[in-house]
């Protein structure tokens, strides 16, 4: 049964919302905070972030004038409430679903979102670009970004601050303080101080004593404004902001509507120039008691039962990849002292939490600093250690140019275990694992290898320890594995080498990853048409099994080349080397099938591959075509 919100039924845009007396913002805060864990409880996704933005997301769209006043959310973890506000409501119950709501902010899906999030840390950098295009066509409009504190701890975000400071540009900037507590809000005191700070009469008289003082002797000068400084200081804390051009106010209760709206409305109001920093402390998970309790305060949920909180977990007789990834590393590092692993803020994700819990002090999360945590990796395996750093395929992306650079130039034994590689499901294009094998495949001396399937992932653990002379990456995705019999223990395989499962003559399928079960049923399928089919799986991209090649080139009518991820990955490697060999002279047929070239947006996994053409029924369809077959048919079975 949906909640009842009476209030929020009247509210369709913030317009609507602009109309109503503050008193009334509190019932609607509450009824929006109603309405999205309902929403979410049916949807799964990115719950506790959102809820401690509540009374924030109703202050914003109060007090300023939105879409023409521009608003960012950085992430986008924090926008369901904002998407409720924002004309979206009808269709909250889509989030994450085929066909509807992103669980990001996006700007296809509305003009509220001018900006499209999901990774971390580009809010304060965009904004400062939407405020200066906004001055320089002569467009008076206030840029709002609302920053979270882990990512204000990426470098790219400070980056952007100083850069702001410089320029003197009138930019907002809401720190969502969530979890670090910078400062810790000191109540009424501290909601009066910021009230007056952020003033325009503080403002102005602020503005007037620093003409003042630049008539008196430069030492008069210095002490006025140290002294200022200093006392601001004791009661904010907001010296390192000041130091980067901001001017801070706070910190002040992120969920006390009486102290965010005058103090919003005094930031609106000022015509001082310079950015403004705004410290807002908030509770993730805020007024939902299973939340509040949680220890990751319902970060990311499945659908769960709004009355007792309880999630609806999927049954699998199978391990999930990140899993046995951590189990096999852990039992490596049993045997190995030197093996140690990085995360950037993502420990459960990436299983690096198991591997924690195991040996603490070889354990090192960097925060939201993929560029950072690569280059530790590279100063820890120069001394000897075997450093694994586990990052997404999509968030190793940010730390591309240290690999290069840092790793790869100076053949340091970095491991990459790439979780969520190929699509990702629910998260849509943003998080998808899509590119790693191309922008890493093209790094000279680099070994590549992608596991077929959770025993495969094992062996690879186990490779890519004794791999100390070069870098070395693997790749898995995200979910269960296919329920294949574990291996008690990674046995190293044999760089370079693959693969073959089912021995044929006609159609060979070159598969690399989790692609291979799909390569085997069409092998099936190929069979019961007439038609026999080698499958080879090939475990490495780089470097590539020669001789297999040349073997399936030689001895069969068509190869199918199968992965997950974007062009330029395996099959651009085997098509160089086999028109390099002189093998596509004779007649070969070759097919490329991997990701097309186009973003897949959210679905589920099976689906999201079914979009691509890279199940089953696509590597038959290929075949046959390629074979000149006209249709398509089921095969006659007995």
């Amino acid at each position: 049964m949906k909640p009842n919100t009476p209030l929020l039924d009247t509210v369709n845009f913030p317009a609507d919302l602009r109309k109503l007396d503050e008193s009334k913002l509190r019932q609607l805060a509450d009824e929006l905070r109603d309405e999205t864990i309902d929403a979410v409880s049916q949807t799964g996704g990115h719950l506790g972030a959102g809820l401690g933005v509540v009374e924030l997301t109703v202050a914003i769209h109060h007090v300023f004038e939105t879409p023409h006043d521009r608003l960012i959310f950085d992430v986008g973890h924090q926008c369901y409430p904002h998407k409720i506000l924002t004309g979206r409501r009808d269709r909250i119950r889509t989030l994450r679903q085929s066909g509807g709501l992103s669980g990001f902010t996006k700007r296809s899906e509305s003009e509220y979102d001018p900006f499209g999030a999901a990774h971390s840390s580009t809010s304060i950098s965009s904004g400062l670009g939407m405020k200066v295009a906004s001055d320089l066509q002569g467009v008076h409009r206030n840029v709002i970004c609302v920053i979270g504190d882990g990512a204000m701890s990426a470098g790219m975000a400070y980056e952007a601050m100083n850069n702001a400071g410089s320029m003197d540009a009138r930019l907002i900037v809401i720190l969502n303080d969530n979890d670090m507590s910078i400062a810790p809000p000191v109540g009424a005191l501290s909601a009066h101080l910021s009230r007056l700070i952020s003033s325009k009469p503080y403002r102005s008289l602020r503005h007037l004593g620093g003409v003042i003082a630049n008539k008196f002797p430069k030492s008069v000068e210095q002490a006025a404004k140290k002294a200022e400084e200093y006392a601001r200081g004791m009661v904010t804390g907001g010296t390192l902001f000041e130091e980067l051009g901001f001017y801070y106010v706070g910190p002040i209760d992120g969920h006390n509507l009486e102290h965010l709206i005058p103090i919003l409305k005094n930031v609106r109001d000022d015509t001082e120039s310079g950015p403004i920093l705004i410290h807002c402390v908030t509770q993730k998970g805020k007024g939902y008691d299973p939340a509040e309790k949680s220890d990751d305060r319902y970060h990311g949920v499945g659908k769960f039962d709004v009355i007792t909180g309880a999630q609806q977990k999927g049954i699998s007789n199978a391990p999930s990849y990140t899993k046995v990834f951590a189990q096999s590393l852990i039992k490596e590092a049993e045997k190995d002292d030197r093996i140690c692993t990085i995360t950037a803020a993502m420990p459960s994700g990436t299983g690096i939490d198991l591997f924690g819990e195991r040996f603490p002090e070889r354990t090192f999360d960097v925060g939201i600093a993929e560029q950072h945590g690569v280059t530790f990796a590279a100063g820890l395996a120069t001394e000897g250690m075997k450093p694994f750093a586990a990052i997404y395929s999509t968030f190793l992306q940010r730390g591309y140019d240290q690999v290069v650079h840092d790793v790869a130039i100076q053949r340091l034994p970095v491991r990459f275990a790439i979780d969520r590689a190929g699509v990702v499901g629910a998260d849509g294009i943003t998080h998808c694992g899509a590119y790693d094998m191309t922008y890493l495949g093209c790094l000279p001396e680099f070994v590549i290898m992608a596991a077929a399937d959770e025993a495969e992932l094992v062996h690879m653990v186990a490779t890519a320890v004794q791999i100390d002379d070069r870098p070395s990456a693997f790749r898995y995705p995200r979910g269960e594995g296919v329920g294949v019999d574990m291996p008690s223990v990674g046995v190293p395989l044999e760089i370079g080498k693959g693969r073959i499962l089912r021995e044929g003559n006609t159609v060979a399928i070159l598969s690399l990853g989790t692609r291979l079960a799909e390569s085997l049923k069409a092998a099936e399928d190929l069979a019961a048409r007439g038609l026999s089919t080698t499958v080879a799986d090939a475990r490495f991209m780089k470097p590539l099994d020669e001789d297999m090649i040349r073997r399936l080139a030689s001895e069969h009518e068509v190869l199918i080349t199968v992965e997950e991820g974007a062009i330029g990955g395996v099959s651009s490697h085997v098509l160089q080397f086999l028109a390099t060999e002189g093998k596509l002279d004779s007649g070969l047929k070759v097919r490329p099938l991997c990701l097309p070239d186009r973003f897949i947006d959210q679905d589920s996994q099976f689906n999201q591959y079914d979009s691509a053409g890279l199940n089953a029924r696509h590597i038959v369809a290929t075949a046959l075509t390629a074979l000149g077959h006209d249709r398509v048919e089921e095969p006659a079975r007995a």
